[in-house]
């Protein structure tokens, strides 16, 4: 079992943040992060299945994917460095190269991350003094984790940043994170940067295992706007100062990362799924008793991606034929006849239809329990023993303000 604690990316052992304002395309906030570790770390990472992958998407898959060791990571927000060419590739390469002169690490060990619009060049100068200005303010305290995490923001309203404790062998780890993603959000990873780091001892085979296969049920489950974007990116860090018997086989401790793991990540997915672009609620859609996984998340995705369903929660209306009609185009086969459906928040829970037909309930009920900042579908399909969870939010008049003049 893992135990929640407060922090994020510097919770570990070994790991500091710093954050700065470089004015790369925001005035007077910060818009630039740093995240360092003092010794090399095993690095994983998974990335956008865009066809349209931003540079340094290209840069960290490279690194992941050539067994260096990973010491650091630049994030930049305002500016995504997708759709540059060669000049944005260049440039990820004169960050590494500013991030090894600032910190005395090796270019290669450097990742880089980037978000915000597509199409426009870094201004390298303000990268680099940013750099410059990031290496010496590192700090290992919670507030610097967490100030680091406000500084990645682009339209987010809120930092996201989560840590637990698990016991390894005996021995006491812990793994924290830290992501932004609001908009351009979609299953198969979203406009979505996620840092997650630990200070565990675990082989590089089996950290990137753990990362990919637990990325199916988390980050690839929510959904704000049916936009896969260019800069997907999820990075694990271990640097193995916890001192734990390092973990080469799928033994306990592995089973016990891999849940400790999930925790992180599925928190940080639901926190971007909560603060969607101009949302008031989070949404979850559960599907019980469907005969495989895979059923399962086909028809929960299905659902919390309708935009007729993400309006009907905006409008706390009880309107669950369009959470059937979704289920049915999902392209899982199920009988409609057989689904039972309620809805569920703090406010309380209801069953909407049973056997497919409703039931006589209360609409001003059903209002009331999709009135909260959180809202739960659950669909029983009556098929099977598997089940999936999927994470989004509702569509709002904000949504299409704040896309209209992203660029502004």
């Amino acid at each position: 079992m893992y135990e929640v604690i407060q922090g994020g990316v510097t919770a570990a052992k070994g790991f500091m943040a710093a954050f700065t304002a470089a004015g790369i395309k925001y005035k007077n906030r910060p818009d630039m992060a740093m995240i360092y570790s003092q010794v090399p770390c095993e690095s994983a990472g998974t990335f956008t299945t865009n066809l349209v992958k931003a540079a340094p998407v290209k840069w960290d898959k490279a690194q992941v994917t050539s067994g260096a060791k990973a010491q650091a990571v630049i994030v930049n927000a305002g500016i995504a460095n997708a759709c540059t060419g060669k000049e944005g590739m260049d440039y990820c390469a004169q960050t590494a190269k500013a991030a090894a002169e600032a910190l005395n690490i090796k270019e290669d060990s450097v990742l880089v991350a980037s978000t915000g619009v597509i199409g426009m060049q870094l201004p390298m100068e303000r990268i680099e003094a940013g750099i410059r200005a990031m290496a010496p303010e590192l700090g290992d305290s919670l507030e610097s984790g967490t100030e680091a995490s406000k500084a990645i923001m682009t339209t987010d309203t809120k930092n996201k940043e989560v840590a637990v404790k698990v016991v390894l062998g005996g021995v006491p780890v812990t793994i924290g994170g830290m992501c932004k993603g609001s908009g351009m959000i979609h299953p198969n990873m979203c406009t979505m940067l996620s840092f997650v780091t630990t200070d565990a001892a675990i082989s590089k085979e089996l950290l990137q295992e753990a990362l990919s296969e637990d990325i199916k049920d988390t980050y690839n489950m929510i959904s704000v706007d049916g936009d896969t974007s260019t800069n997907d990116t999820v990075l694990l860090l271990a640097n193995g100062l916890a001192g734990n018997p390092e973990i080469t086989e799928k033994n306990e401790d592995y089973k016990a990362f891999c849940e400790a793991l999930n925790y992180i990540n599925e928190t940080l997915a639901k926190k971007m799924a909560g603060d969607g672009e101009g949302c008031t609620a989070l949404f979850e859609v559960k599907i019980k008793g469907a005969q495989t996984k895979e059923q399962a998340k086909i028809l929960a995705k299905s659902v919390i991606t309708s935009s007729l369903t993400k309006a009907a929660i905006f409008g706390h209306d009880a309107n669950w034929g369009r959470i059937l009609c979704a289920m049915g185009y999902s392209g899982a086969e199920f009988d409609p006849e057989q689904v039972d459906l309620y809805f569920e928040s703090a406010a309380g829970s209801m069953q909407i239809i049973k056997d497919g037909v409703a039931v006589d309930y209360s609409e001003e009920q059903a209002t009331k329990i999709l009135s909260e900042p959180e809202v739960t579908a659950i669909a029983d399909i009556k098929m099977g023993t598997e089940e999936a969870a999927a994470w989004g939010c509702d569509l709002t008049f904000d949504y299409v303000k704040i896309n209209a003049d992203y660029r502004s």
